[in-house]
């Protein structure tokens, strides 16, 4: 059996298709794959600090969170590591659960980095935010 060439990796913020830090991405020759849903297990947070703006995404348990607009995208494994060196915390690379039922790699915020953070849930992802914040 060959190893993968390349990884999927779920983006809900400011990599998302259109945003400030897509580019990262694309540079690297990573392919938009499918926008899709977490399962409704998160929470996710407007993080102080920016630009560019970013948000924190957080599991917590059953019944406290909703389904998260995310983009699956395909990386080239042997690029991975040069983008992970760009991750900085509170930020980092988790398992994420998808509506279908599977699982892959996304951005994730660790437990402290939501201190001082709008818990911005109700607008189902970060797209839905920032259009708020622009009307």
């Amino acid at each position: 059996m060959s190893e993968p060439s390349v990884l999927l990796l779920a983006v809900v913020g400011a990599h998302l298709s259109g945003q400030p830090l897509n580019g990262e991405l694309t540079r690297l020759g990573a392919r938009l794959l499918r926008g899709c849903r977490t399962a409704p297990c998160y929470r996710i947070f407007a993080l102080p600090g920016g630009p560019p703006f970013k948000p924190g995404l957080l599991r917590v348990g059953k019944g406290e969170g909703a389904a998260i607009e995310v983009e699956v995208w395909e990386v080239p494994l042997a690029a991975f590591g040069a983008f992970m060196m760009g991750v900085k915390p509170p930020l980092a690379i988790g398992t994420l659960l998808i509506e279908d039922g599977s699982e892959v790699k996304g951005f994730v915020c660790e437990p402290c980095g939501i201190e001082g953070a709008e818990d911005i849930t109700r607008f189902g992802g970060w797209r839905a935010y920032v259009q708020s914040k622009q009307t």
